[in-house]
């Protein structure tokens, strides 16, 4: 059975191959961001707003889908995760942010689908 991430779905099937290959790396990277977490006054809402901000301006999808529903899980209502990726606009240009709202539109769609 696949393993969960913190937000109750199974994990990316390479990232679990990732855990098992090299289980000291991963325990490394997560500690690492286990500290980044905590190391600062965010709270959970806003840190994943924010790392979903990154996700969309990498170009990630997987870690913006990643992000949706973290952020969700955080406590974020649609219309804050959608606002946060409109703010990509000014940055990154209409058609990432386009792009962006897609992708977050396919957690969000799922979700009210369920």
């Amino acid at each position: 059975m696949g393993k969960r991430a913190m937000t109750g779905e199974k994990l990316p099937g390479p990232f679990e191959k990732f855990m098992e290959e090299f289980p000291a790396v991963f325990l490394g990277y997560d500690a690492m961001g286990k500290a980044a977490h905590s190391g600062g006054p965010l709270d959970a809402k806003s840190r994943e707003l924010v790392k979903l901000g990154m996700a969309i301006g990498a170009r990630l999808e997987g870690a913006t889908h990643s992000h949706v529903r973290k952020a969700l899980a955080a406590g974020a209502t649609a219309k804050e995760i959608r606002h946060a990726a409109v703010l990509a606009i000014s940055t990154l240009g209409l058609p990432t942010m386009i792009m962006a709202m897609t992708w977050v539109d396919d957690v969000l769609e799922k979700k009210r689908r369920r």
